[in-house]
């Protein structure tokens, strides 16, 4: 549960705290405030700050630090539908004793299980559960952050239970043994992620005395203290007491509720946590030891990729947020236009992917990193690659240095500021509490943003640094030798640093990013607003959706445009030269189009059952100048040897390292591809590409093109009379021809009594079963009583399998439908327990909630039945958001957009009753069940599905 979190602030740079209960009320509009400061008449008031925010952002603001010296950011937002609540604590895994690794982490575990007031192991799980709420937490090295979103109405009750963990937490000690044992499975569980590997191995040559470099996650060997020592629950109590306090504590709420009402909340619940005058712990040993340098690493991956990452020590940027000249030098490497230093390499076959910028980073000390996605030519090119680097960092220190592109940098933060959008409830939470721990008040909105100014000598301190002499080089891949094997990720790895400084030339080509022509002007917000799509064309091989959305406060638009041919996904074959199509279309459009990212325009192509979306998301003003340019490439761009190479490539790499993905993401992609038509298995389509050929994506896409149906769908701020334009400019140039009768729909299966237990393709080695219990029929009822089913199955699941007979790591069971056909999943991914064994818990759990549901009363039900309808109903929180659930909603045939809404109406009707009588017969239905054991044979899931018959159409 660790993660890096670059937004940092020395806590010393605060303002000044009030020395009474609140310090301040800190608001935007002038009628709050003014009733803000009558109410705080009778408080002392040091400092009043106000958050600088976007002009559009017309949410209410108020900073309060309470008298034990926790700081609370308020946000009350009329129209969310959720409340939400982060509290980040200003301490991590940096924190954790050398003998104790991973006590951090453990620690956050165990604070769910139990207080003083609500001493069951599952009270707030529950309780969130039971009003359509979510929740979790992260350790990172230097923070721990709770987190938890949910009905408005119940936040109360919510953060009743929430602020006793940092108040009473019980540490029960009959959870003690079985937690840790959760954390050993988490850890198991992430053991052959690459991203956790090179971490290991970087560690292993890192400053040994920097307290960020040990290991974080825990495990069953680490968290078991020394004989003699004290228990492990009294030194989780020790190091509770010796971090855990006020003065660290960044809570951030945002909800409709009125500042008000946030404000009595947080007092009531927050005040009495512990005021033990702490600070922030500050981190001073070095992260790296520059005689230690330079150094070249080489490390196995267990994913089919190659990797190399050149990095630098370098000042947190942190200290410079308000400048950015980190970002400066970032945005000049990682440029990948004409003449970058990708486009360099991609011309020479070494490399598809490159990006570059701070990555790990403690508040003082940092790592610059330029990290390359190889081809397998590229990994025998490394030196040529390093120098051609160097040419690029000479280049910019030559003749990059200029305001003008400083200042082009700013007018792009400055314009994503001005029309920012907040995301969800929860993900505004979180930000902010992280946000607060790390900047002044005024900055927590904007200090993403900020770009003060050029300040050429904070440029060239960070530009010196990139030397050869300061190299740190890590390279990865499968075929690597290792001479060593990292401690706690067991990734083989060798010290290369004997080979020599590089001494290749660089390769020629590099030329500095020119002005962006892409940059909008016309930012004028149109008000047309519409309650839903409206079809503005209707043709036999065409149609056109409308709606205009000026609810987001943003001049930005959405295009989807549905690219169908009768026989995209008939075969294997045809499924992968449509994915390669689109690879294709991306990669020959990426050195044209990385300005238009840069301003704000996004094109991308994705292949489907039904053939290629094309999506456009960005400002209004020059979108068709993206749409055009695309749509022309993908009709007349030549499909050359090199990008048909790259684009294969990157395919074949995708597909031949699914099996390395998730345990629990592979029983639901298996199981999908056993009940929905038409779905290939990644292995077929592996298979389908390994003999095609240029030639045969040229006939492919004359092919394609040249029977299309078109459905389009643009979202935003434009008019009717742009949506039409455009529209009929994109038809005039693709001429439509099939009508919409010869594409294949989209069907579910019903499962069969004879259909065995499924094995995915994989190579993990944990243990798993999903159990899969599949509804009647298609209905809008059987639909709504198995989603309410699913909301009341989730935690007394998750509480018995994972918290009582401690199964495993990943435990969940909740509503899952496969397109409209309603279903129940239930998974438990395992480290050490077999699928037989965890098939008997799940059956044995499942004939015991039989009797629970026998003595459910509506009563009771209210409160499940009332979390789904709102989750249903959940409003959108960005454009893109909007625009992505109406073209799911139209893909499956919903014009009329409100299926959900019909849907929440039914769910309301559910009765205990209906339930009561329902789950007999989805037991004795026959069941899907995806299992898996280390060594069993891949299951020929096409082969074992082909017998499957749909499940057919509801009238509703």
């Amino acid at each position: 549960m660790s993660s890096l979190v670059t937004l940092r602030q020395d806590p010393r740079h605060w303002p000044i705290p009030l020395a009474g209960l609140l310090l301040t009320g800190a608001l935007l509009s002038t009628a709050a405030a003014a009733q803000t400061a009558e109410q705080s008449a009778e408080a002392a008031i040091d400092h009043v700050v106000t958050p600088r925010v976007s002009p559009h952002d017309t949410r209410d603001y108020r900073v309060l630090t309470l008298e034990n010296g926790l700081t609370a950011l308020l946000v009350s937002d009329p129209d969310a539908d959720r409340a939400a609540a982060s509290m980040n604590v200003g301490v991590g895994s940096a924190q954790d004793p050398d003998d104790l690794d991973g006590l951090a982490h453990f620690l956050e575990h165990m604070l769910f299980l139990g207080t003083e007031p609500f001493p069951e192991a599952d009270a707030y799980q529950g309780y969130l559960r039971r009003h359509g709420g979510s929740h979790n937490a992260f350790t990172a090295p230097q923070d721990t952050n709770y987190f938890f979103d949910i009905e408005p109405e119940a936040l109360t009750g919510a953060l009743d239970r929430f602020s006793q963990f940092f108040l009473t937490p019980l540490f029960n000690p009959d959870q003690l043994e079985s937690e840790r044992n959760i954390v050993h499975s988490e850890y198991m569980a992430r053991i052959r992620d690459d991203g956790r590997r090179e971490m290991d191995v970087l560690n292993q040559v890192l400053n040994p005395d920097n307290p960020t470099v040990g290991f974080s996650v825990g495990s069953r060997e680490t968290l078991d203290p020394p004989e003699g020592e004290a228990s492990l629950r009294q030194r989780m109590i020790d190091f509770y007491e010796r971090y855990y306090d006020a003065n660290v504590m960044h809570l951030a709420l945002v909800a409709p509720h009125s500042l008000d009402e946030l404000e009595t909340m947080v007092i009531e619940r927050f005040a009495d946590i512990a005021d033990r005058g702490l600070e922030r712990p500050v981190i001073e040993e070095p992260l790296v030891l520059e005689d230690s340098l330079p150094r070249r690493l080489e490390m196995q991956s267990v994913r089919d990729s190659r990797h190399v990452r050149f990095m630098f020590p370098a000042p947190d940027p942190i200290q410079h947020y308000t400048h950015k000249p980190a970002d400066y030098l970032a945005h000049l490497l990682g440029h990948e236009g004409e003449g970058s230093l990708l486009a360099v390499l991609r011309e020479a076959g070494l490399a598809d992917g490159l990006s570059a910028g701070v990555g790990r980073s403690d508040e003082r000390d940092a790592l610059f990193t330029v990290s390359i996605s190889l081809t397998p030519a590229g990994a025998e090119r490394l030196d040529e690659i390093e120098a051609t680097l160097f040419a690029a960092i000479d280049q910019i220190r030559e003749s990059g240095l200029d305001e003008w592109r400083y200042d082009e940098q700013a007018r792009l933060a400055e314009q994503q500021f001005r029309f920012q959008q907040h995301g969800s409830p929860l993900q505004g939470a979180m930000r902010l509490a992280m946000n607060l721990a790390r900047f002044p008040v005024e900055d927590v909105q904007y200090a993403a943003y900020r770009m003060d100014g050029f300040d050429r000598e904070l440029v060239m301190q960070y530009l010196d640094g990139l030397r050869p002499d300061r190299l740190l080089r890590l390279y990865s891949a499968p075929d690597v030798e290792g001479e060593q094997i990292s401690p706690w990720f067991n990734a083989p790895w060798r010290d290369a640093s004997d080979t020599g400084p590089a001494t290749a030339a660089p390769l020629a080509g590099l030329a500095l990013p020119e002005p962006n022509p892409f940059i909008a002007e016309d930012l004028t917000l149109l008000v047309e607003q519409h309650e839903r799509p409206f079809q503005l064309l209707d043709e036999p091989s065409f149609a056109l959706w409308h709606m205009a959305d000026a609810s987001f406060n943003t001049p930005k638009v959405e295009w989807r445009i549905s690219l169908q041919h009768p026989d995209a996904n008939a075969d294997p074959r045809q499924a992968a030269l449509a994915h390669l199509l689109a690879g294709w279309l991306d990669d020959s459009l990426n050195e044209d189009f990385y300005p238009a990212r840069l301003a704000g325009h996004h094109a991308e192509a994705y292949a489907h059952a039904r053939g290629i979306t094309l999506s456009f998301s960005g400002w209004r003003d020059r979108q068709d100048r993206v749409m055009q340019r695309t749509l022309t490439q993908l009709q007349q761009g030549e499909i050359d040897e090199a990008s048909f190479e790259r684009a294969r490539y990157r395919l074949l790499r995708e597909w031949r390292n699914a099996p390395q993905a998730a345990l629990f993401r592979q029983a639901h992609r298996t199981l999908t591809e056993a009940l929905v038509r038409p779905q290939w298995p990644t292995s077929d389509l592996l298979e389908a590409s390994r003999n095609l050929d240029v030639q045969a994506l040229r006939d492919f896409r004359d092919a394609f093109l040249s029977n299309l149906h078109m459905e389009a769908l643009a979202v935003g701020n434009l008019d009717e009379e742009l949506a039409i334009r455009e529209g009929r400019l994109m038809a005039e140039m693709l001429q439509p021809r099939a009508p919409k009768e010869a594409i294949p729909d989209l069907t579910p299966l019903r499962i069969a009594e004879d259909l065995p237990p499924l094995h995915p393709v994989t190579s993990r080695e944990e243990s798993l079963v999903l159990r899969y219990l599949q509804g009647s029929d298609r209905s809008l009822t059987s639909q709504a009583r198995l989603a309410v089913l699913g909301q009341v199955i989730d935690t007394p699941f998750y509480q018995r399998l994972r918290t009582e007979e401690q199964l495993g790591y990943v435990v969940n069971a909740g509503y899952s439908p496969l397109l409209d056909a309603p279903g129940l999943s239930l998974l438990v991914q395992s480290p050490d327990t077999p699928s037989d064994e965890i098939l008997t818990h799940i059956d044995a759990f499942l004939d015991a909630f039989g009797e629970r549901l026998g003595a459910l009363e509506d009563d009771e039900l209210a409160a499940y039945r009332q979390a789904v309808h709102d989750n249903l109903l959940q409003r959108d929180t960005s454009l893109s958001g909007r625009t992505n659930r109406l073209w799911r909603a139209l893909s499956y045939g919903d014009t009329d957009f409100d299926r959900r809404e019909r849907l929440a109406t039914r769910v309301l009707d559910v009765s205990a009753d209906e339930l009561r009588q329902a789950w007999p017969e989805l037991r004795e239905s026959a069941t899907a069940t995806i299992s898996y054991d280390p060594g069993d044979e891949p299951s020929d899931v096409a082969g074992l599905t082909q017998h499957l018959a749909p499940m057919p159409e509801a009238d509703d």
